[in-house]
């Protein structure tokens, strides 16, 4: 009779040590399938969250990922690399399950050795935007701020901290996306013509009408006016105080 024996996986892989593989501190990959994640990494993902898998232009930083910390041999990250998340403008990765074992390789890597650094932490965590008072933050909206007139906590931010959190609802706030300038001419004939604000110089001035149509005229030779939502949160940016930030924040993580 035969027997088959199980080897504990931790057993398997010292195994794969003796043979030579070096095991690098403070994690259990060898240190060949940390390389290959790296440079599986840098050709593939570097380019959103940094080379060091710490956050890019547009990725999060990985090292800090509630996921990352929750994955074990790419059983998580696995899973968001091959669906994607095409809401977040991340693409899906066609990747083998060696290749994913070794990408989280690389990820796990580089989070024990940022855990390992002392002091000079590059993210900003949810708790270092919540120190603000948010009855002012409110007071603030309503008053001073002048955001009411245009935002409403049962409208257009109804939910808001459920949508963005921490950095990114800050950013919102201060240097808010999507709020396209309109413009409204009126042309010497008297007929009215609108559309989203294309190009406007000291010369000319220019829209995109409904049907997706570029418009020109000589700016001198038409009345226009223009509607530029986001130019009221520019304005805000030379106006606000530390407090006044740090309030409104407050504030604006109560709408959920």
């Amino acid at each position: 009779m035969r027997l088959s024996v199980v080897l504990p996986l931790c057993f398997l892989v010292n195994i794969c040590f003796a043979a030579g593989q070096k095991k690098p501190p403070g994690n259990s990959a060898p240190q060949g399938a940390i390389e290959n994640g790296q440079s599986l990494f840098l050709q593939n993902c570097a380019f959103c969250h940094g080379r060091d898998a710490a956050g890019g232009e547009t990725g999060p930083d990985l090292t800090s990922s509630k996921l990352v910390a929750g994955d074990v041999a790419g059983s998580k990250i696995g899973v968001v690399v091959r669906n994607g998340r095409p809401q977040k403008g991340m693409p899906p990765f066609d990747f083998s399950d060696q290749q994913i074992a070794e990408l989280s390789a690389f990820i796990h890597a580089e989070k024990t050795k940022a855990a390992s650094q002392q002091g000079g932490r590059r993210g900003v965590d949810v708790a270092d935007l919540q120190t603000g008072n948010a009855d002012a933050g409110k007071q603030y909206f309503n008053g001073a701020g002048g955001c009411s007139s245009c935002h409403s906590p049962t409208g257009d931010l109804a939910g808001i901290a459920n949508r963005y959190q921490g950095l990114k609802l800050e950013q919102r706030m201060l240097y808010p996306e999507g709020a396209a300038a309109t413009a409204t001419i009126t042309l010497p004939s008297g007929e009215i013509v609108t559309g989203r604000l294309a190009y406007r110089d000291e010369f000319t001035i220019g829209l995109q009408d409904a049907s997706g149509w570029y418009h020109s005229w000589p700016a001198a030779g038409v009345k226009y006016t223009i509607s530029a939502p986001a130019e009221a949160h520019v304005d805000l940016l030379g106006k606000y105080t530390d407090g006044d930030i740090h309030n409104l924040m407050a504030y604006l993580q109560t709408l959920r």
